[in-house]
């Protein structure tokens, strides 16, 4: 013989039911099917969205129960999906192991973060069998320096328009140079990360007549020995900000340099590849499956890129922008 609680649990998983199939539940109708209240119908329904709430940092799906005046009843509704798709955190997770961007206890931590955080944990198991072959062969960059809290620091910095002083090794020689910048970016390319500045030296700057004059210094993080971010502020006119999407489009290897104009002739395999590496460049011309391509890029990256394609590349023209 069934008991209360026995009466209470088939009411609330038939409404459910209903719920998951489809169905509007109104209240009235409910009442009358169960022989008991509307407000224990409503208690029913919250019952239901609580649960919901619950499952739904567990399944990564959010669903809730919302009411549809225009049907006069209660409906199931999917809001939007929490948490990434097996496929969506897998990709990202190959993405990151081939940035090969930071030492591997890092990137461990981030998998592992990432993991815990987005993908359900019933199939996590997978996601991680997936990419456990790569994580135990990852290369770590040459640096093996920690830089994720320098980042973070100079990312404050160019969030809050704060001057910076750095210490900062060069490429080329063992010396120190000491800078002070106007820190405007952070980006990411080739295996680094790199701070993307305007150098605050009077002498440096005199030649300029503003600062859209000037083109900006970049700097690999990792190589930064010492920072200090100063409490002074600078100001740049909206109109003249620095926009790093537009730069990245423009910058090979994150050699920075001058804006510069390129034309050249192209007969190799894949036009495309070409069009994807330079995101400005432009076809003028096509003969015969020889491409005329022209682009806008910053700095001599684009020099080593060229000479890298060998004789499918011939270049007509490069000119300060």
């Amino acid at each position: 013989m069934e008991n209360k609680r026995d009466h209470k649990l088939k009411h609330v998983l038939g409404i459910y039911e209903k719920l998951m199939n489809g169905y509007t539940v109104k209240k009235g109708e409910e009442a009358a099917r169960y022989g008991v209240s509307e407000k224990t119908i409503q208690r029913y329904i919250e019952a239901i969205r609580m649960y919901l709430a619950d499952e739904s940092e567990m399944a990564g799906v959010i669903n809730s129960v919302e009411y549809d005046r225009s049907a006069g009843g209660y409906r199931l509704e999917h809001l939007d999906r929490l948490k990434l798709t097996n496929s969506e955190i897998l990709a990202v997770c190959k993405i990151l192991l081939d940035s090969r961007a930071f030492i591997k206890p890092e990137m461990e931590n981030i998998l592992q973060k990432l993991v815990d955080c987005c993908v359900p944990e019933i199939n996590q198991k997978i996601v991680v069998d997936m990419i456990r072959n790569e994580e135990f062969h990852y290369i770590e960059p040459r640096h093996q320096k920690p830089f994720l809290d320098t980042m973070w620091k100079l990312a404050q910095a160019v969030h809050e328009c704060r001057y910076i002083e750095i210490k900062y090794h060069r490429l080329k020689g063992q010396a120190l140079v000491e800078r002070r910048l106007m820190p405007v970016a952070i980006m990411f390319s080739e295996y680094y990360f790199y701070l993307t500045a305007f150098i605050d030296d009077k002498e440096t700057r005199q030649h300029f007549d503003d600062i859209r004059d000037s083109y900006p210094t970049i700097y690999r993080i990792d190589r930064i020995k010492e920072l200090d971010v100063l409490e002074e502020r600078y100001r740049i006119p909206y109109k003249d900000r620095f926009e790093e999407g537009e730069f990245r489009k423009r910058v090979q290897f994150m050699f920075g340099g001058k804006l510069q104009k390129v034309k050249f002739k192209y007969s190799g395999m894949s036009v495309e590849a070409v069009l994807d590496r330079l995101p400005t460049a432009k076809i003028v011309h096509e003969e015969n499956g020889v491409y005329t391509i022209t682009a806008e890029v910053f700095g001599k990256g684009i020099e080593m890129w060229l000479r890298s394609q060998g004789d499918s590349i011939e270049i007509l023209e490069v000119r300060n922008g």
